[in-house]
C-alpha cells in the first residue's frame, strides 16, 4: 500500500500522525498541521494519522 503525504501551505510534508495535530472538542475529526495548525483534508488526514514510522 502507497503511504499518503500531504504537502502544507507551510512547506511542511505530513507523512506521519506524529505530523498532524487533533482539534479536541469537535464531533467530527479535525486535524491540522502540528506546525502552523493549518486544516489538512479530511480524506489525507484520516490516511497519515494511521501510518507511523518504521
Amino acid at each position: 500500500m502507497a503511504r499518503a503525504t500531504h504537502t502544507c501551505t507551510c512547506g511542511a510534508v505530513l507523512r506521519f500522525k506524529q505530523d498532524l495535530r487533533k482539534e479536541p472538542g469537535t464531533t467530527a475529526r479535525t486535524w491540522k498541521c502540528k506546525d502552523c495548525g493549518t486544516q489538512v483534508p479530511g480524506t489525507v488526514a484520516e490516511k497519515i494519522s494511521h501510518q507511523h514510522p518504521s
